[in-house]
């Protein structure tokens, strides 16, 4: 993996974690006492990635501030700076040395996700994009009722569950999408995606057994410090 480049999406302004990024970037956000951005790259590193391309654009100082260069991570980061906001698919288009293969996700993933499986998974399939995706339960607090053409009732459900997958924000791509994105113009991923599988491109799902949590609420990144904090040595792989 040590050739393969990866571009993190730390561009964002985290509007659901306000008032916390008003002043601070969401990647920076403390999990324990490490910012959950420092975790995904120590992540990286442990997965055998070396090239990291931070996309920044929220207070984007302060990251570069505090990452640097990689080297005190045993990384080269760079970074892709964006005037305005492109969106997750967007900010692609401005990074000039993207590899045949190349890993992009979210800077604020709390996963046990192993990347590099991922990304051999890819490229076995000579996808065009893969998508990590995660199961999850979706309760409904509500009475959900089927209904037949004349108003009758089919079938009454009290507060049922759904099982679906989520899109974990960690995907792989062949270079080959870059001809899908408009050099400096606002695209988001799930549109990417959409477009590739409308021009008859391979789009394939990756899903790993693994944990996943997203800390775009407060109450998610609650859990998240909560998680981490029990099972720091699981995430860091400490000790392995």
């Amino acid at each position: 993996m040590n050739d393969i480049r990866v571009i993190i999406l730390a561009g964002g302004k985290g509007t659901r974690l306000r008032p916390y990024t008003t002043v601070f970037p969401k990647p920076l956000m403390p999990i324990g006492e490490t910012p959950i951005l420092e975790v995904v790259l120590r992540q990286l590193k442990h997965f055998g990635f070396r090239k990291v391309t931070l996309s920044v654009n929220h207070l984007a100082d302060l990251i570069k501030t505090f990452f640097g260069n990689g080297e005190k991570l045993g990384l080269e980061l760079s970074y892709c700076m964006e005037d305005k906001p492109l969106g997750t698919a967007g900010s692609l288009s401005l990074v000039d040395d993207v590899t045949e293969n190349f890993l992009v996700m979210n800077g604020d993933l709390l996963t046990t996700m192993d990347f590099s499986a991922m990304m051999r998974y890819h490229i076995k399939s000579a996808a065009h994009a893969t998508i990590g995706v995660f199961p999850r339960d979706v309760k409904i607090d509500f009475g959900v009722l089927d209904v037949g053409p004349k108003g009758e009732l089919v079938q009454f459900r009290e507060k049922p569950s759904y099982r679906v997958l989520l899109s974990m924000g960690v995907n792989a791509f062949h270079r080959s999408v870059l001809e899908f994105i408009p050099k400096a113009q606002y695209l988001d991923i799930p549109t990417l995606m959409t477009n590739l599988k409308n021009a008859g491109k391979n789009v394939l799902t990756f899903q790993p057994e693994c944990e996943w949590l997203d800390i775009g609420r407060p109450d998610d990144y609650e859990k998240a410090v909560e998680t981490f904090e029990g099972s720091k040595a699981l995430y860091l792989h400490e000790n392995e």
